[in-house]
This record gives structure tokens, C-alpha cells and sequence, in this order.
């Protein structure tokens, strides 16, 4: 006698499937929710204590047990900004070079390097911008704008101080490096979408190669590279090991991009093994639920944009 299978009745097969897909999506959300909870739960002695000053204090005093995190929020937010300024117009690009420029025999191999780049660890960027880049950085361009730049207004400001090579715009550099083959894959994708008939009717009226780039491909692809610009975003705003190691862990805010700072998961990473009181600890639990609020957000508010760009 023939067993009975999931192919003699179709429809179970499809209401197994549909409710399979219903379970994982729902587990994503309750794993989500959990996490949240357990921040909130974590945070709250803090949040109890010091209410908003929590957010808007910049004491970080684990021996008086006051705790603010306005400096690791502007540490992180700086950083990030930093980064992204830096990787976006270089992985624009490069992206651009490979798709439009580069003959395809030496296109993709380069592609390929790129995307390795990507699965480089992170505490492996943060030693070479530690022993390799930060000394270099220091004897080379932070003398030069300390001699250079320092008398400009505004700018003098942000390029001032010793040349220690760790600091603020030398993590902003790093965190490019870590972002820029994300934004290079995913524009360079985006571009490989746009159809060729679009290239060639352009090419066909007499626009040259870089008006077909400027104001045919570009425009097309705004919306992919909007959400290469958030995911990058996400990345450095949550990225650990090599913050750690080359923005400095001073807990100060500083106007010199070259003074030493910190940020939210630099300042986790440091001092969790060594917090013993239970206040220290909820503050560094209550830093890490900033973080995942700010990352919520990003990440949220791209979604609702992208969404109304599609319409």
C-alpha cells in the first residue's frame, strides 16, 4: 500500500509553509520585544535615579556613582557622521568606476576584494588603525593641520590640539573603512539594475558618459542608495571592538576632532567587566538602550522615507 504523502494534498503543504513563515516572522518581533525588555529592565535603577539628566549630563563618575551619557551619545554620533561623510562620495565612486568604467575583466576581481573587505573583523581594523594608522595619522596630518589650519575660525577649531593620533576623527576614519564596502556593494548593485536600453537611447541623442551618470543613473538609483547610506549608518553607529581601540575613552566632549572621546559601545565594552556596583552597571545597560533607541529610529525613519519615496 502506497504511504501517503505532503504531495497527494498540495494545500496542507502551502498552509504548513504559510504558517512556518508566520512563526519566524513572529518569533523576530517577540525576540525584539524580549530584548528591549530586558534593556528597560536592566536600565531603570538609572533611569529611576537620574531621570532625563541621564541623557543630558555629561558626569561619568563611577566612584560618586554619577552617570550621564550625553558624552558617549556625541562620541557615537560624531564618529558615525564622520565616517559617512568620508565613505559615501569614495564608495559612490568606486561603485560608479566598477559598473560604468572598468572593463569587466578587471571589474570583477576588484569587486570580489572589496567585498572581502567587509568580512575583515573588526578588532583587526581597530589594531591597524591603532599600531599602523594612529601613529602615521599623528606625525602626518595632525602636525600639518596643527601648523596649517589651527588659525582658520570654525575649522582651527575642529582640527586643534597635540597630535596624539587617537581621537575622534581618527575612529570617524576607521568606521569609513569598515562602511565602505557595504556602500560600494550595494550602489554597485543598484546600478547594475538600471536597464541598458535607458543607457543606450541616452547615449543615442548625444549625452556623454558623464551627463549619462549625472543625470540618468544617479537619479534612478536615489532611493538604493538612501538605504546603502542607513544600513552603513547602522553599522557604524553600533560598531564595538575598533571604536575601542582608536577613539581614546575619554569621557569629555571636546570641539577638537583630534582629542580623544568615547561612545556608547566603547564604553560598555571597557568597563563592564570591571563595574561592580549595581548603579555603575544599570547606567552602562541604560547606554546600551540609548543605542538600541537610536538605531530603532535610524533605521525606522528610513523605512517610512524610502516607503513614501516608492509612492
Amino acid at each position: 500500500m502506497r504511504a501517503i504523502s505532503i504531495v497527494d494534498f498540495p494545500w496542507q503543504g502551502d498552509n504548513l509553509f504559510r504558517r512556518a513563515c508566520f512563526v519566524s516572522a513572529g518569533l523576530i518581533s517577540v525576540l525584539m520585544f524580549c530584548i528591549m525588555l530586558s534593556l528597560i529592565f536592566g536600565a531603570w535603577p538609572a533611569m529611576e535615579k537620574f531621570g532625563l539628566s541621564f541623557f543630558t549630563s555629561t558626569e561619568w563618575n563611577p566612584v560618586t556613582e554619577e552617570f550621564g551619557a550625553l558624552n558617549a551619545l556625541y562620541g557615537t554620533v560624531v564618529s558615525s557622521v564622520i565616517a559617512v561623510m568620508l565613505a559615501l562620495p569614495i564608495g559612490l565612486g568606486v561603485a560608479i568606476f566598477l559598473s560604468e568604467l572598468c572593463p569587466a575583466a578587471i571589474s570583477k576581481p576588484l569587486f570580489i576584494a572589496i567585498e572581502l573587505l567587509a568580512a575583515v573583523p573588526s578588532i583587526i581594523y581597530g589594531m591597524w588603525g591603532l599600531f599602523v594608522f594612529a601613529p602615521w595619522f599623528a606625525d602626518g596630518f595632525q602636525i600639518w593641520a596643527s601648523d596649517n589650519l589651527s588659525e582658520i575660525p570654525v575649522i582651527g577649531t575642529l582640527f586643534s590640539g597635540p597630535p596624539m593620533g587617537v581621537g575622534l576623527l581618527t575612529s570617524g576614519i576607521i568606521l569609513a573603512f569598515m562602511i565602505l564596502p557595504i556602500l560600494t556593494s550595494l550602489i554597485k548593485e543598484a546600478l547594475s539594475t538600471v536597464p541598458k536600453v535607458l543607457r543606450e537611447a541616452t547615449y543615442g541623442i548625444g549625452a556623454t558618459q558623464f551627463e549619462v551618470i549625472v543625470k540618468v543613473l544617479l537619479p534612478a538609483i536615489k532611493g538604493p542608495i538612501f538605504g546603502a547610506l542607513i544600513l552603513a549608518l547602522g553599522r557604524a553607529l553600533g560598531e564595538t571592538m575598533a571604536i575601542t581601540f582608536v577613539i581614546g575613552g575619554a569621557q569629555s566632549i571636546d570641539t577638537s576632532l583630534f582629542m580623544p572621546a568615547t561612545s556608547i559601545s566603547a564604553s560598555i565594552a571597557n568597563q563592564f567587566n570591571e563595574a561592580t556596583g549595581d548603579m555603575h552597571i544599570s547606567a552602562l545597560i541604560g547606554l546600551g538602550l540609548v543605542l538600541f533607541m537610536i538605531t530603532f529610529m535610524v533605521m525606522g525613519t528610513a523605512r517610512v522615507l524610502l516607503r513614501r519615496k516608492a509612492k
